[in-house]
């Protein structure tokens, strides 16, 4: 008589022995915040207080915060095992959908938007939900038609970005209160803006979840290996819907703060947001093929690109090297990523 496994088992770090793994990761997570030191320090050297200034950095973490949410979505999806090149797309079709909300929520601007605040809650809301079942489709589409998650995002980038340029015609949409950039875009608390903190606070709870939880435990056994997951009795198609949903969501909040921040959408700003992104989780210290990663490393990774694009600005270089840079540096992240693996491999 067999026995019918109805929960699953607490499962342990996946990558034997996870003592190394741990290890590895630290290590990994000491060379990236070296060089952002390095970094800090050339662009102080360079540019002097125009870079090493109390208000540049406030501006380093503001422009940063966007990319954290993405980030950190995308630290999920990678841990998982899983890849997705559309959220800049599904960003910018959610703040689209959001925005839109807004303004027809909000009032007559003649009268002063008199309901922009249930608006801009409302937009929030609406976003975030438009970005969500993007994901879900996102994550629908992979588990059910068995087609590599790059693929499926890949069709999906375009999509999303078609439809946000069908509805626009191809213009940003204007006309958002000013409430929405004075009470949350510039919005200061405790000297930084508001956007930061949402960041660090989706952050923090996401490091908690990943680090402490049995849903952390089970994105890591998925990423590891999933057919050993879903033999332990793992709901693996249900997990991986849940983190494409999650992205997408994510994608949509940052969507809003976009919004927030400028008071207008950004049909054709985001086109290098999944680059950004992903390349942040790796630097950071995941591994593209799943299994390890931390969102310490990815808050890491995340600073990195922000501060030599400020940086570049600063000493009067073009942004456009920023790319450039970053694209160098995802491949050397993986190259390393590769050769680590290989030994691992040989030393097992």
């Amino acid at each position: 008589m067999t026995a019918t496994l109805t929960t699953p088992p607490p499962l342990a770090e996946p990558d034997a022995p996870g003592r190394l793994r741990r290890i590895t990761d630290g290590l990994t997570g000491n060379w990236v915040f070296l060089a952002l030191v390095v970094l800090v320090v050339f662009f102080s050297v360079k540019a002097g207080t125009t870079f090493f200034d109390v208000d540049n950095f406030r501006n380093i973490a503001f422009n940063a915060s966007g990319t954290m949410l993405l980030a950190v979505g995308t630290a999920f999806l990678i841990i998982g095992g899983q890849l997705d090149l559309s959220i800049g797309s599904v960003l910018v079709f959610s703040e689209v959908i959001g925005a839109k909300a807004i303004i027809a929520l909000s009032g007559p601007a003649a009268k002063g938007f008199p309901n922009a605040t249930l608006a801009i809650v409302a937009g929030f809301a609406v976003s975030i939900a438009v970005g969500a079942a993007w994901g879900a489709v996102n994550g629908l589409l992979v588990t059910r038609l068995k087609i590599p998650s790059f693929i499926i995002t890949l069709g999906t980038l375009g999509m999303a970005l078609g439809l946000a340029q069908v509805i626009t015609k191809g213009t940003d949409v204007t006309g958002i209160p000013p409430k929405m950039i004075t009470d949350i875009g510039l919005k200061q608390v405790l000297g930084l803006p508001l956007p930061v903190w949402i960041a660090v606070a989706v952050a923090v709870v996401a490091g908690l979840i990943l680090a402490k939880t049995e849903f952390g435990r089970y994105t890591y056994a998925i990423g590891s290996n999933s057919e050993a997951a879903r033999r332990s009795g793992i709901r693996v198609n249900r997990h991986i819907i849940i983190l494409f949903t999650a992205m997408g969501a994510l994608s949509g909040l940052a969507g809003m703060l976009d919004v927030a921040r400028y008071t207008t959408t950004e049909v054709s700003g985001h086109s290098s947001d999944n680059l950004v992104a992903i390349a942040a989780v790796i630097i950071g210290g995941a591994s593209l093929f799943g299994g390890r990663g931390t969102i310490v490393g990815t808050a890491l990774g995340v600073l990195i690109p922000a501060v030599l694009n400020n940086g570049l600005v600063i000493i009067n270089v073009q942004p456009f090297w920023q790319t450039v840079a970053i694209g160098a540096i995802l491949i050397v992240a993986v190259a390393v990523d590769n050769i680590k693996r290989s030994r691992q491999i040989r030393g097992s």
